[in-house]
This record gives C-alpha cells, structure tokens and sequence, in this order.
C-alpha cells in the first residue's frame, strides 16, 4: 500500500509505503529518507510497534537523531571532516563540531528518495533510488544509490548498492531504534543484546576511533554472550560517550555464508519478541540511544544496531578498506530476522 505522507518544506511530495501481510511482520518505509517508521508484528492487542517513529515529515525535518534513516554518504564519523586520498586532502562539510557526521548536512537521510519499484503482498519489495551529486557536502563524484527493501516471512531485508564516477569514500547505513517490548516506554535496556565480537574501536574526543582495535574479552563491551543492554559504568569509555556508542567488529568465517552467519542478537522479555541481524558489512555500531532522553523527553527509547564500515576508516589505513573507485559496483546487505 501506497499512500500519501505530506509534503516537505519545499513542497516535494512524500510517501508512505508499506511493506509486509496484514497477519504477519509489517513496515511502513517513507520516500523521504527512506526511513523507517514502524516495524511491527500482529498480537493480542493489536500490533506491536518495534521501532520509534515520528508523526510527520516535519517532525522528521528537524529531527537531530537520525531516526530510521538511510544514511550516506558516509554513516558515522569522519575526523575534522576531511581525508587524504591519493596525496590530496578531500574537505567535507562539518556537522558535528569540526567532525562529519552522517554524511554531512541535509545527506541522505534528509532527501526524497526516487519510488522506483514497489510489490505489495506476503513477500513485499520496495526499491528507492537516490543521486547524490559531486561535491555534495564535500564527497567526489556523482554516486548513484539504490535500497531494495523486502519483508519476506519474518525478515526484513535491505540491500544497498551504489555506483559512482570518481573514487569515493562509501559506508551506507540504517538507523532504526529497536525498542523490541513493543512499548518505547519500557526502557531500551531492559532487552537483551549479543554481538558476535571479540573487538572493539575505543574513542577519543569527538568520539573518533582511536585506530586501535580493544579487546571485548572481561569488560563491559562483551556481548558474546547475551545480556542486559544497560552500560555498566567500570570502563573509561562508557564515560566517554555517555553510554554505548561503539563500532563492534565483527567475527568473520573465511567465507561469509548470508544464510548462516548472524552479527548481533536482540530480545525483550517484557515481549518475548526477538531479533537477528545477519550483514555482510565488517562491523556493528551499537548505540544505546542515550542522546534521546534530551532530543525527545516523551518519545521513549530505542537502540540502534547499524551495520557499517568502520567510522573513519578514511583516515586510518590499517582499517578495512572503505573507497569506492570510479565505476565499481558497491554492494552491501543486512536482514533483521524477526520472532514472536
């Protein structure tokens, strides 16, 4: 089902797909930065929503938090807003501090994407499109951007790819808050979390990766084994942060198998609602949504799990590879398999 979601501030149309049965999982996906506004699964008492969403597209103009949106062209951080490349330093436009955040301002999050494809029905598929332009918030090339989004049973799947005609740095991204009881007023915490990591990036000011890769092992950064999402206040880095808002990386077979490997567990006992985030991206950004409390008093809480590329991987070279070269095909994918 189509159907019509306002318009923006400059007038451009914005639209309301959803995607997925009236008896099974559903998601109501917006042309305006592809975001993703509800998630929800049939019970009881009617549906569960699993995701915070807002009430309009103006709501979403000026919403700091990122919710639900495609993010591009670079998802999380880039130190000082800018990078070498080649011998030359590539300038972007700041938008955290002297940091790039999120691709800049007004990216990918904050445009109408193209409707290009949409099937409704049991196994629903929703094709978006987007050009971002060379020079846009300082990034080389025309980049042509495609998100196919598919409910299919319980899973919702995106995948991303992208195609650009100059080397550019890529790391694309979804940034939905999972709140998985269903109510955004049970504490995000209280569900439960596992990442299949035996690493992570610790920051600095700005919250910059360090470069150093710390181990999980013994610290209040090991999820291998399920448990609470509440920070636990004995590591230096909690207090960096304010809470959890770190790049996990992930554990790779030599060959990553899509149907078998998984990144990252998430359930509610409140609901008995659970997920699982299978990627082919090496890591996870998990962010415990404590910026929400200030952003949004009466909205509830929700964390993220946002598979990316490291963040500044562009300013680090022992860091996995993040530049797209000119006419290569980008291709990336995450599903989040979802039980009630």
């Amino acid at each position: 089902m189509i159907r019509s979601f306002g318009t923006t501030r400059d007038g451009a149309p914005v639209r309301a797909v959803t995607l997925g049965p009236a008896d099974g999982l559903q998601a109501e996906v917006l042309t305006y930065g592809g975001i993703l506004r509800h998630l929800s699964v049939p019970g009881p008492k009617g549906r569960r929503n699993l995701v915070l969403g807002l009430p309009d597209v103006a709501a979403y103009e000026n919403d700091p938090a990122y919710l639900g949106c495609l993010v591009g062209r670079y998802g999380n951080r880039i130190a000082n807003a800018r990078y070498t490349y080649q011998g030359r330093t590539v300038e972007l436009v700041p938008n955290e501090g002297v940091n790039q955040l999120h691709g800049g301002p007004g990216a990918y999050g904050r445009k109408v994407w193209r409707l290009q494809d949409f099937q409704g029905g049991a196994d629903s598929r929703l094709v978006l499109g987007l050009t971002s332009p060379d020079g846009e918030n300082g990034f080389p090339g025309t980049l042509e951007v495609t998100a196919e989004i598919t409910i299919s049973g319980g899973d919702l799947t995106l995948r991303f790819t992208a195609i650009g005609d100059a080397d550019t740095p890529v790391s694309l991204t979804w940034h939905p808050y999972f709140n998985l009881a269903g109510d955004p007023q049970v504490a995000a915490d209280r569900q439960m979390l596992r990442l299949r990591s035996q690493h992570f990036l610790p920051v600095g000011p700005g919250l910059i990766p360090t470069g150093a890769l710390e181990p999980v092992a013994g610290t209040a950064f090991d999820f291998r084994r399920p448990r609470l999402a509440t920070p636990r206040h004995n590591h230096p880095q909690i207090f960096q942060a304010g809470g959890y808002d770190h790049c996990f990386v992930l554990d790779r077979e030599d060959t990553w198998d899509e149907a078998a490997d998984w990144a990252a567990t998430l359930s509610s006992p409140d609901s008995g609602v659970s997920l699982r985030l299978h990627t082919d991206q090496p890591s996870v950004q998990f962010y415990g949504g404590q910026g929400l409390a200030s952003q949004y008093p009466d909205l509830g809480m929700g964390v993220c799990l946002e598979p990316q590329a490291f963040p500044d991987a562009p300013n680090h070279p022992s860091f996995p590879d993040t530049m797209l070269k000119a006419g290569d095909r980008y291709s990336r994918m995450m599903r989040f398999s979802i039980s009630w």
